[in-house]
């Protein structure tokens, strides 16, 4: 299809404005966590795969984690088993481990493999446990203080099952994927000291991979428009001083303060910056890194660089 002069000047204005990124990040690592809307609905699959194979293809290092909590939920249902939740954390008993295991190390990282592959890209999956990428240890929750018959007050722990936090990552099976020209894609699932398998927050996953890996950039794509204050407006620029001060005054809160938190965390470690992206947008990883507006919030430790 031809492009009439118009339509042509678009495309030229729009790699001209892409260019100086394009050169800026030749040979940087970015972690894209993959989930929400953009992970179900098929045109915007497709767009987030052609994004990503278009930052391999300009010089860059997309290295891929997904999530799949909803696929989870519906084998679950399928098989009758029922599904618990501790503060928004899926109570994972060694059945339900199987199927988490199953659905993210089987049918979604392939599904997202096969998605980059038609596409034009060349992916491969592994899931935190091939050649121990994450090392994970068991996660518990506190629920806080209870006063038992004698009047004296304990925390009461809850165990989750298998559900852990990454204790470590092992980058080797990433870099050695990324230096034979392939995409990584990262199922969330460690494996703890004695072989056991760990179901782990796939945010918390990107960020620490992103922070092992002293990426340029986490990149995480949500159903929202970004981090918005508390008139509505999207924040699109904030240091790190910024957040913890949003954080504090109660405009970060609920759902979105862990996903925050995790960003918030992977700049303090060395990531350059951590961006919360609307996955709802096509193209939305493209626009965010090669565009002067971007799609989300950016976080940065600018405070300290300006030192």
């Amino acid at each position: 299809m031809s492009l009439d002069q118009k339509s042509a000047l678009r495309v030229a204005q729009v790699l001209n404005e892409a260019l100086p990124y394009i050169q800026h990040f030749i040979g940087k690592t970015v972690v894209v966590k993959f989930g929400g809307n953009a992970m179900v609905d098929e045109k915007l699959q497709n767009s987030f795969a052609r994004d990503v194979i278009l930052m391999k293809l300009v010089g860059m290092n997309p290295v891929v984690v997904h999530g799949g909590g909803p696929q989870i939920g519906d084998l679950l249902n399928k098989l009758s088993i029922e599904s618990r939740f501790v503060d928004g954390m899926r109570v994972t008993d060694s059945e339900t481990m199987d199927v988490v295991e199953m659905v993210l190390g089987g049918t979604v990282n392939k599904q997202i493999v096969n998605l980059i592959n038609k596409n034009g890209g060349r992916a491969v999956g592994v899931t935190g446990k091939d050649g121990l990428l994450i090392r994970a240890k068991k996660l518990t929750r506190d629920n806080g203080t209870k006063e038992d018959a004698a009047g004296l007050h304990a925390s009461e722990i809850i165990d989750i099952g298998h559900v852990g936090e990454v204790e470590s990552v092992d980058t080797d099976v990433i870099d050695m994927l990324i230096n034979s020209d392939f995409i990584p894609v990262i199922a969330p699932i460690g494996v703890g000291k004695d072989g056991e398998s760990y179901n782990i927050n796939a945010d918390l996953v990107a960020g620490k991979i992103a922070e092992y890996l002293k990426a340029e950039k986490l990149m995480l794509l949500t159903n929202v428009a970004g981090l918005q204050d508390k008139q509505g407006e999207v924040l699109t620029g904030l240091s790190t001083l910024e957040v913890d001060g949003l954080i504090a005054d109660g405009t970060i809160y609920g759902g979105m303060l862990p996903k925050i938190a995790c960003a918030l965390d992977a700049v303090k470690a060395g990531v350059t910056s951590a961006h919360i992206i609307d996955g709802r947008v096509p193209h939305a990883v493209l626009l965010e890194i090669f565009t002067d507006t971007g799609v989300g919030t950016l976080i940065t430790n600018a405070n300290l660089s300006a030192e």
